[in-house]
């Protein structure tokens, strides 16, 4: 039944995307106001095909620019992220030659970062600080690597240094930097029953894992059942520092996803997809006017 249901998905998964590529990239390429809404449309279609159920705590800025500091399970965490909120993504130069993916990940607008070579690590800043400007909320993995979901890494403060750009000015001429909200992912349970620490790495990708046989795998394995929860959003002047920052940030992710793992997120109040959809919806309407 595994591989019957893991081919059904692949098939339908395939079709969708082939009719949303064309949609997505005359989007872009005119620079459509739903060119930030609909790769979230795609994912939510995506997660609900594969089986992922999302239990979303807390709210994601969505009003301006935002750096979202996320711990990083693997390839599951993108379509998760991007169906909770409209998200661009930071990442490593080297995603853009991935078939398919990396495809997909261009016409999410992704920001690809070089490293080692400081001209275009400038750029690259350059590029952050335009996109934080016009509002974009930009998804990036300060961990710098992925985990096998049962733990949080250090988050690196170097990851976090576009939080240092100024982005405009207070209303008393004051530098204006972005906010970085801190967000966690858990992966919590399969098939409803609570996911053990040798179960969580079967949708985690991480070390030298092949990707392909691991998309395979999580088709194959059944629903499973995800905790987002966006944490409160922080800035490095009240922080005192991009050190400081990434402390902060990676202790609310770490202590978000503890709480997920033990079962704490039960006792919370679930964010309701209608209200963040209506509230995406104005805003689409403000865009296109």
């Amino acid at each position: 039944m595994g591989t019957f249901r893991a081919i059904c998905i692949l098939i339908v998964f395939l079709t969708i995307t082939i009719l949303c590529i064309p949609v997505q990239w005359l989007a872009v390429k005119l620079h459509l106001p739903w060119r930030r809404g609909f790769p979230h449309h795609y994912h939510r279609i995506v997660c609900r095909l594969i089986g992922v159920r999302v239990t979303m705590l807390g709210e994601p800025v969505q009003d301006q620019g935002v750096l979202m500091a996320v711990n990083h399970t693997g390839w599951l965490d993108i379509p998760v992220l991007s169906a909770c909120a409209r998200v661009s993504f930071i990442s490593k130069a080297e995603v853009v030659n991935w078939p398919l993916f990396g495809l997909l990940a261009r016409l999410q607008r992704t920001i690809f970062i070089s490293r080692g070579d400081k001209t275009k690590m400038i750029q690259d800043r350059d590029r952050i600080r335009e996109r934080l400007v016009k509002g974009d909320a930009l998804v990036i993995f300060p961990e710098g690597t992925s985990t096998d979901g049962n733990r949080v890494l250090e988050f690196k403060s170097a990851f976090l240094s576009a939080a240092e750009l100024p982005i405009g000015e207070d209303a008393d001429k004051h530098v204006r930097h972005a906010l970085v909200q801190p967000v966690s992912i858990a992966y919590v349970a399969l098939h409803g029953m609570p996911m053990g620490r040798e179960n969580r790495p079967f949708f985690a990708w991480y070390g030298d894992m092949e990707l392909v046989p691991h998309l395979w795998e999580a088709f194959e394995l059944g629903p499973i059942d995800v905790v987002v929860e966006f944490h409160k959003p922080l800035t490095v002047d009240e922080a005192g520092g991009r050190k400081e920052l990434a402390a902060l940030a990676e202790a609310a992710v770490r202590d978000g996803v503890a709480r997920a793992l033990s079962g704490a997120h039960l006792e919370q109040p679930a964010h309701h997809d209608e209200a963040l959809e209506e509230a995406l919806a104005e805003q689409d309407k403000e865009e296109a006017a």
